[in-house]
């Protein structure tokens, strides 16, 4: 079954027939807004992670990563921004390059090697929060393939 989103529509659908119902009941309320969670949805629960595997995600952990950091991660770091991925042992993990972004105008040398993949694995009970990246392209442009 295909997942049809959320439209503008169907928030306003939903908030006229509480908007009823509320009033029918006797409720006192000030203001009522129905909306959809966004684009930078939180993921509470493992059917979230499934739903959204491959994804770019934010996560933050509870605790620094410690000692378990391997390379070029800090032992002190805490967030994450990368793919979201299941693991061949069915655990979660999330793959990221720590690259600089580039700055509007910057020109890139095709030269420049790309910074290294790194990845993490975790569990959903080490996490403090965890959010799909908003990721939005404004002026309708997808980069090159192979570039970001």
């Amino acid at each position: 079954m295909a997942e049809v989103p959320v439209t503008v529509e169907d928030c306003e659908r939903v908030t006229r027939q509480l908007q009823y119902v509320l009033e029918v009941d006797g409720v006192d309320y000030r203001r009522l807004e129905v909306s959809s969670p966004g684009i930078d949805r939180p993921l509470r629960n493992a059917l979230d992670f499934e739903r959204f595997v491959g994804e770019v995600v934010d996560l933050t952990l509870k605790a620094p990563i410690g000692s378990a950091a391997e390379g070029l991660v800090s032992a002190n770091r805490k967030k994450f921004r990368g793919a979201l991925q299941r693991r061949e042992d069915g655990g979660w993990q999330i793959v990221w390059r720590d690259e600089p972004p580039v700055k509007p105008g910057q020109r890139v040398s095709a030269k420049r090697a790309p910074a290294p993949e790194q990845a993490m694995g975790f569990t959903l009970d080490e996490l403090s929060s965890a959010r799909l990246a908003p990721l939005v392209d404004f002026k309708g442009r997808k980069p090159a393939e192979g570039k970001s």
